[in-house]
């Protein structure tokens, strides 16, 4: 990730998680950009325009009307432009069905949303200090589910 500023997209149907989210990534030491989507068609659709500058991690809610989490990283993975993006799943579900269909279809990440404001704050600044080229490389089942 750029040693400047870190453009991130998260996109959340809830707008409290969206405020938490914006919230901490301000009062984290890295510098972001962040850009929120309510839903995953307004994301596809951002994203497939040609001029934009691509993030360099989204966040991913799983469960959103219209276009999901899912559908929106399967589409994600199958566009060339896009395909190498960190992707974070960012859930409250901790299933071990969306947990695996989400390792299969190329996230490479999945975080449970913490339900404390400083442990979200901790979270976000240990994952965009993650080594993405590394981490990618080396993805495993284990390494997948972020754990503190």
């Amino acid at each position: 990730m750029s040693a400047d500023l870190v453009h991130i997209i998260l996109t959340d149907d809830d707008e409290d998680d969206r405020l938490l989210f914006s919230e901490a990534l301000d009062e984290i030491s890295i510098k972001t950009n962040l850009l929120l989507f309510e839903q995953g068609q307004k994301l596809m659709d951002y994203l497939f325009q040609p001029e934009i500058i691509l993030p360099d991690m989204i966040f991913l809610d799983l469960n959103m009307p219209i276009k999901n989490g899912l559908q929106s990283l399967i589409d994600i993975r199958n566009h060339p432009r896009l395909k190498d993006i960190p992707i974070a799943m960012y859930s409250t579900s901790l299933a071990d069905k969306d947990i695996n269909d989400s390792f299969l279809s190329g996230a490479n990440l999945y975080v449970n949303k913490p339900n404390c404001f400083n442990l979200l704050k901790k979270n976000l600044e240990q994952i965009l200090q993650l080594n993405w080229k590394n981490h990618k490389q080396n993805l495993s089942k284990d390494s997948f589910l972020f754990r503190i």
